[in-house]
């Protein structure tokens, strides 16, 4: 087998979740969603913006990653 570069794509099989939210942050997510519109013009619905935020969340989230990579050890 030959040598590459670039290593195996990892499986990135969308897995489909379903989440009931409150009226609030039904709310909050529009007005973000508008205001992404906003700054990038380009409309995005909501739906693809979460999985984004939620990343984004969890990249920046020093507790979990600290718990994350001492679990990985």
């Amino acid at each position: 087998m030959p040598e590459l570069k670039l290593a195996k794509l990892p499986d990135r099989t969308p897995i489909k979740l379903a989440i009931a939210v409150t009226p609030d942050l039904h709310q909050m997510l529009q007005q973000y969603a508008a205001l992404y519109a906003e700054a990038y013009g380009r409309e995005e619905a909501i739906t693809d913006l979460v999985p984004a935020m939620l990343t984004a969340f969890l990249e920046g989230d020093r507790g979990f990653l600290k718990a994350r990579k001492s679990a990985e050890d």
